[in-house]
């Protein structure tokens, strides 16, 4: 049974009190799809590196939508109209923009459900809720799809200035105590504002600005894109891939049920959208499943399987080799030969030790979803242009860094 008392606060380490804004919230928030997200890590296996960065979906959704409150605020008090019924859209919108996260967020996605992102499988989750609550979730759908008209606002639930990336970088860098991520978010909020139906940036904030840029581009290669970060990673994506191709042959394989029906069965985009009970298995899905499931995996009788299993659970990770230029060939060919002998494997086994690969970190993509800075005579002029400082430095600039993954038994 619902409570009655629905005026709740919640105390989060990163801004204090929290309020739920409406009752309607509080009801989406107890509900059962939402509730999975506090048994989502929010970034995977990164605890292996960074061991208190163990917060998850379920906080950065509240903190989300705590800064979407500020912005609302923020942008009513500058004679922008945004209705009751479109803030609570909002709410709800930024409220479940993750809900579509699977076990260890994206590690694992693509892995589970091959065809189906995270962002797709949030839009069949609203679409579900929707139904569940009688249409009232319509107005946060529609902005969420960006099918609202005023597109503003659907902005502010997903852009290069939204409140999801707000929040993650300033609780990311709170948990993993990375202090190059911490951003001025609130001096960013109150630099808000509409122009045309396109939000923007006063002139004021370039500067913070110019920092949460930076501050993004510093916590993908110190957190995100760490190398101990991807070598456990590799090992979980690999070791579900050994798993599901057992799977998928009827190898006898431990696992909690829902979680079992993902390893024995590939279903597809149009599974999901026309028979309910895939939503359904997914959402009974959570990191507990998979960790429970690969700690049993340490001790079954495929060698692959077994051995990967036990290198995660006691953290014997991949050594993972970074640098700016590809590797030579014979080099990597030379490690390939030298793990297949190790572990006595056939040739094709090799990827379940052996990654070649290559990883892009871009703070700024000026051909999606701009950042604007408003001038003091209203003009617009992106901020790759108005910061001289980033636009000769990092800001419009991908920059690539090839990967060798293997055991570190291989000298």
């Amino acid at each position: 049974m619902y409570t009655t008392n629905k005026q709740k606060i919640i105390n989060d380490p990163v801004y204090g009190f929290i309020t739920i804004p409406d009752a309607l919230i509080f009801d989406v928030i107890e509900h059962p799809y939402f509730q999975r997200l506090r048994r989502i890590l929010q970034l995977g296996l990164t605890h292996y590196t960074y061991p208190s960065a163990q917060h998850t979906r379920f906080q950065h959704a509240l903190g989300a939508m705590h800064l979407m409150g500020l912005a609302i605020g923020v942008l009513r008090s500058k004679g922008i109209g945004i209705s009751d019924e479109e803030a609570r859209g909002l709410n709800l919108a930024i409220l479940l923009h993750d809900i579509g996260h699977g076990p260890y967020s994206h590690t694992l996605e693509l892995a589970i459900v091959r065809d189906l992102s995270h962002e797709d499988l949030s839009k069949l989750f609203l679409a579900e809720l929707n139904r569940q609550f009688d249409g009232e979730l319509d107005l946060a759908c529609a902005i969420f799809n960006d099918t609202y008209p005023k597109k503003f606002l659907h902005q502010l639930v997903s852009s290069q200035l939204d409140m999801d990336r707000l929040d993650y970088l300033a609780r990311d860098s709170f948990f993993t105590g990375v202090a190059e991520g911490v951003i001025s978010y609130d001096r960013i909020i109150k630099m808000l504002t509409v122009i045309d139906d396109e939000l923007v940036v006063e002139d004021k904030g370039i500067y913070s600005i110019e920092k949460f840029l930076i501050s993004r581009r510093l916590m993908y290669w110190q957190v995100y894109l760490h190398k101990t970060v991807i070598a456990a990673d590799q090992l979980l994506v690999n070791l579900l891939r050994r798993a599901k191709f057992l799977g998928e042959k009827d190898y006898e394989l431990f696992a909690t049920p829902a979680f079992e029906v993902f390893l024995r069965n590939n279903p597809t985009r149009l599974d999901f959208e026309t028979d309910p009970k895939w939503l359904d298995f997914f959402a009974q899905l959570d990191d507990f499943d998979v960790f429970a499931s690969l700690k049993v995996w340490a001790g079954h009788s495929d060698p692959i399987l077994s051995d990967l299993c036990e290198k995660l659970v006691n953290r014997r990770l991949f050594r993972v080799e970074m640098q700016a230029k590809p590797f030579d060939p014979v080099y990597v060919e030379k490690i390939k030969q030298k793990t297949l002998s190790l572990y006595h494997l056939a040739p094709d086994e090799i990827g379940y030790y052996f990654t070649c690969d290559k990883v892009e970190n871009k703070a700024y993509n000026p051909c999606h979803e701009r950042i604007m800075i408003k001038g003091k005579s209203n003009e617009l002029v992106d901020i790759s242009e108005a910061s001289g400082q980033l636009n000769n430095a990092v800001m419009p600039t991908t920059v690539s860094k090839y990967l060798l993954c293997y055991p570190k038994e291989i000298r």
